[in-house]
């Protein structure tokens, strides 16, 4: 019963708040105090660097002049033709004929020049997307200079660009690369610029 008594008296003192007035009671005064600011020390007077110091060359170390004996020129002695002969000398063999290394063949590249092209018409879906970039084609050039191959190298970022790129290519007429003076049929490579004006 005493148990039931101490437990009831502290649940009573919990909700009346006896503990907290209790802690209350026990807190101390705060007390504040004003704290004045650390200055850092002032740095001491930079002193001016010092001159520096004078460097005088060494004077040029001595070199003798060197020795030159001068000796007069041989005496040529002049002689006389004390044999006379009516034996016809040997002729040497014709040289031999070495063979030639053979010629490399004398090569010029195709000229791409694209303003004589007709400018492909830009794609109206890519004109209303506003669509821009720049596409490397590369193309097989015929004897004859018409374009019947191209791929795409490196793309604009848009399809209907690069198509259109590769449509246009091929109706150019280019001048062929060569080999000794024979149209022959190479690759070449160009970059097409997709611009809105």
């Amino acid at each position: 019963m005493i148990v039931v008594l101490l437990h009831a008296g502290a649940v009573y003192a919990l909700v009346n708040g006896l503990a907290r007035k209790i802690v209350e009671v026990v807190r101390p005064p705060l007390q504040t105090k004003v704290l004045e600011e650390v200055k850092p020390p002032t740095p001491p007077e930079k002193l001016p660097p010092p001159p520096p110091p004078r460097l005088v060359a060494p004077p040029p170390p001595y070199i003798p002049p060197p020795e030159v004996k001068v000796e007069p020129p041989p005496q040529v002695q002049q002689t006389a033709i004390t044999v006379v002969t009516t034996v016809k000398p040997i002729e040497p063999p014709p040289p031999i004929e070495q063979p030639r290394p053979p010629v490399a063949p004398v090569r010029t590249a195709a000229v791409v020049d694209a303003r004589g092209c007709e400018k492909p018409p830009y794609p109206p879906a890519s004109l209303r997307a506003n669509e821009t970039g720049t596409v490397r084609l590369s193309f097989l050039i015929e004897a004859d200079g018409r374009v019947t191959q191209s791929r795409i190298e490196a793309s604009s970022g848009f399809w209907r660009l690069d198509e259109a790129a590769r449509k246009g290519l091929a109706l150019c007429k280019f001048k062929p690369a060569t080999v000794d003076g024979k149209p022959e049929r190479a690759w070449a490579r160009i970059d097409y610029v997709w611009k809105v004006e």
